[in-house]
């Protein structure tokens, strides 16, 4: 508690409270004590009279006086009233005060024009502010919420007000656009009439004609893609886990290449396998005489991009879900002459449930906002991601219809996350516990294993002619006309020399790389922490409003990226938030963009840990803290490999998300390798993304390495068990 309070004096007296436009924080320090723009909160309130920023003073005087008093209610009201005083002031003062004055023209007309202004919070104004909010939490838990214990609540109140910021508020502040009509005025009759048009919802192809709607075409697509992702990841897993050891090792490899792949780059491949001149069209025309068509672009293209693109994301949850069932109750129900077959499908299956719900949940959120897919691929198909990006960067630029078609979106993501709640319901599907268990995991029954391979080794092998397509055009010398073979392309993107002052990064590529690695090195652990805490709160923590808790860090997920890139520059481009430019936006986005992966994996896999594993750390006085990071974190290495290795490959190949907030100085790979694809430089495009998938298969590797497998002291399969000498 007085780190807070001593934390946030540090705030107001030792950094700059404004972030300084192009000067990073520590180049403003010289200006900290000082009446310039880099000074801080307390200069800025006493010399420059911004009054306003008082508040937080206040604040911490309060909850100071607080912590002199015994640790019971007394000082969880001060330490309460103080930071919610504090930091609620703050954040008010920030949204109603602008770079000119009042931000809202009522004020000015209630108010008259304010002379003052402020500029975008900058380390000290963040420091004290999250200081502030800390000690709130900290009062709440004093007062009795969440049991007493410190770090939950604050842990509930942080992520609360995190997502809040960088979820909720610029994702509404995108979709009230619904409301907003022609004159710039509140209207329901505008969202009524945007959102119930033939283009939506018309059933024409129902009734003999050529096209539905978006919205059903969206949802028909995603529950297909979502079906087939989670059957396909799930034989995948059950192949590496209880299949032949010689398939595990090439079995990971592959069913996590398409994952590290550019999106366009899998629909490039699948259309020279399967476009108009691609090369099943061109051996069906010269064998059978079958005319070229187009029947690959819409729907049957999308699907398949889609589950390629995926299913790796259903094969890391459902792996650690199947690493989790316990062999002891497969043994049980064998010595009770179930065989294999019954054990499977009435053991085994049913605790593959909760790993099933959320496998299908992320497959179909990702397929209804997917955007890359539908527009390589789509044709004349429509849907709602590809609807919303021609409403905002279109000639129409109509940004009411965008923010319409995003809430039909956000309904759809409601339905099925209700329904999953409802499918899972209040049942215990715990695998792991404290007991000791070294049984060996049960082979596949042999109907099973035959299906499994039958369906997952065709699959495995489309993964690698497709990635044989992917691979070679950057070996090329113009793909279509000369297949000569070049090593041009790389050297050009990424060419070392060595000049009068030493190494020269001379590719043109070399920027962009670095820029992407940089960023996404600095997202995916803060992801996947993130999203692993926000698991063990909503799976061994009660409190009221969990349930908008967890839908709140899904919500990202059911955004388009273009959606989400636009409302953070309509949210972040303006104080109290002034990120539009910077690297730290795209770092933001990325974080939250991805969150939802890391929750389902976390959430899926506490599922299976007993309680008592919790209970009995605590027992023995430990903190919740260190409960958490000794006794639960070493068991969730499985989802930890999932949330880490997703975010970081995600950071690396998103596009419709980042589109609209890098600039000159954050150039990205993607983006670098979309300009080059508009120039019509497919060799160098190509080139950069096979540096790329190999660069992602290494740091993959490299996290799988560090983090390592989740020790559960059982026996593998086909190692009998040593027999103990009799004396």
């Amino acid at each position: 508690m007085w780190i807070c309070i001593a934390t946030g004096v540090i705030g107001y007296v030792a950094l700059p409270w404004y972030a300084i436009q192009d000067t990073s924080w520590y180049e403003a320090l010289p200006q900290v004590v000082s009446a310039g723009e880099g000074a801080n909160g307390v200069m800025q309130a006493a010399l420059q009279g911004r009054s306003w920023l008082y508040i937080g003073l206040i604040g911490l005087a309060i909850c100071a006086l607080g912590g002199l008093l015994r640790a019971g209610r007394a000082q969880g009201r001060l330490l309460l009233v103080g930071g919610a005083v504090g930091s609620v002031g703050l954040a008010l003062s920030g949204f109603l005060i602008g770079a000119r004055g009042w931000s809202f023209a009522f004020l000015n007309g209630h108010l008259g024009e304010l002379s003052l202004n402020q500029f975008g919070i900058g380390a000290g104004g963040a420091v004290a502010v999250v200081s502030l909010v800390l000690l709130a939490a900290f009062g709440l838990a004093r007062l009795g919420f969440y049991k007493g214990d410190l770090f939950v609540s604050g842990a509930v109140i942080a992520c609360g007000v995190l997502m809040a910021l960088f979820i909720a508020y610029p994702v509404s502040k995108a979709l009230a656009g619904a409301f907003i009509d022609e004159d710039g005025g509140w209207s329901l009759a505008a969202f009524v009439a945007r959102l119930g048009t033939e283009r939506i919802w018309g059933l024409g192809c129902l009734a003999g004609g050529v096209r539905c709607g978006v919205a059903w075409n969206t949802l028909a697509l995603a529950l297909l893609t979502a079906v087939g992702t989670t059957f396909l990841g799930t034989l995948m897993a059950l192949m590496a886990e209880r299949g032949s050891r010689r398939w595990q090792g090439p079995l990971r490899v592959l069913a996590l290449l398409p994952i590290i792949t550019p999106p366009f780059v899998v629909g490039l491949g699948l259309i020279l396998l399967f476009g108009r001149a691609g090369v099943v069209n061109q051996f069906l025309e010269s064998s059978f005489g079958i005319e070229p068509t187009r029947w690959f672009y819409g729907m049957p293209g999308v699907l398949v991009a889609q589950l390629f693109a995926f299913t790796p994301i259903a094969f890391m949850i459902m792996r650690g879900v199947v690493q989790g069932v316990s062999p002891s109750l497969e043994e049980a129900a064998q010595m009770l002459r179930a065989d294999r077959r019954r054990t499977f499908f009435t053991i085994t299956l049913p605790l593959l449930k909760p790993g099933l719900a959320n496998a299908f949940l992320v497959g179909f959120i990702e397929s209804i906002a997917d955007f890359g897919n539908p527009i390589v691929v789509g044709g004349q198909f429509s849907v709602l991601s590809t609807d919303i990006f021609f409403a905002i960067v279109g000639a129409q630029y109509d940004q009411g219809r965008a923010a319409s078609l995003a809430w039909v979106l956000t309904i759809f993501a409601l339905g099925v996350f209700a329904i999953q709640r409802w499918v899972l319901g209040k049942q215990s599907y715990t695998t792991v516990t404290g007991k000791g268990d070294a049984g060996i995991p049960m082979a596949l029954p042999d109907g099973v294993r035959r299906t499994t391979y039958c369906i997952a080794l065709p699959w495995i092998a489309f993964t690698v002619v497709v990635y044989l397509f992917a691979f070679a055009g950057g070996f090329v010398q113009t793909w279509g006309r000369d297949y000569t073979f070049t090593l041009n392309h790389f050297k050009n993107a990424f060419a070392l020399e060595w000049g009068q002052f030493g190494l020269v990064w001379a590719g043109t590529a070399w920027n962009s790389l670095i820029t992407t690695v940089k960023l996404a090195g600095i997202s995916a652990p803060l992801t996947a922490g993130f999203g692993l805490l926000i698991a063990w709160l909503l799976a061994r923590n009660e409190f009221k409003g969990q349930g908008a808790f967890e839908f709140a860090a899904l919500l990202a997920f059911a955004i388009p990226g273009t959606v989400l890139g636009v409302s953070y520059i309509l949210a972040f481009n303006v104080p109290p938030l002034e990120l539009t430019g910077t690297g730290l936006i795209i770092v933001l986005c990325f974080i939250f963009r991805n969150l939802p992966v890391g929750v389902r994996a976390g959430t899926a896999a506490f599922k299976q840990l007993d309680r008592s594993l919790d209970e009995a750390s605590l027992m023995l006085r430990a903190s919740t803290s260190q409960t958490l990071f000794k006794v639960v974190l070493p068991l969730l290495k499985p989802a930890l490999v999932a949330a880490l290795v997703y975010s970081f490959v995600r950071a690396m190949t998103t596009v419709s998300a980042v589109i609209f907030l890098v600039t000159a100085e954050n150039e990205l790979a993607t983006t670098y390798i979309i300009g080059r694809v508009g120039n019509g430089d497919y060799g160098l495009a190509l080139a950069y993304c096979t540096v790329l998938m190999i660069l992602m298969s290494i740091a993959i590797a490299l996290v799988q390495l560090v983090v390592g497998e989740r020790k559960l002291g059982r026996r593998k399969v086909g190692i009998p068990a040593i027999a103990a000498p009799v004396h």
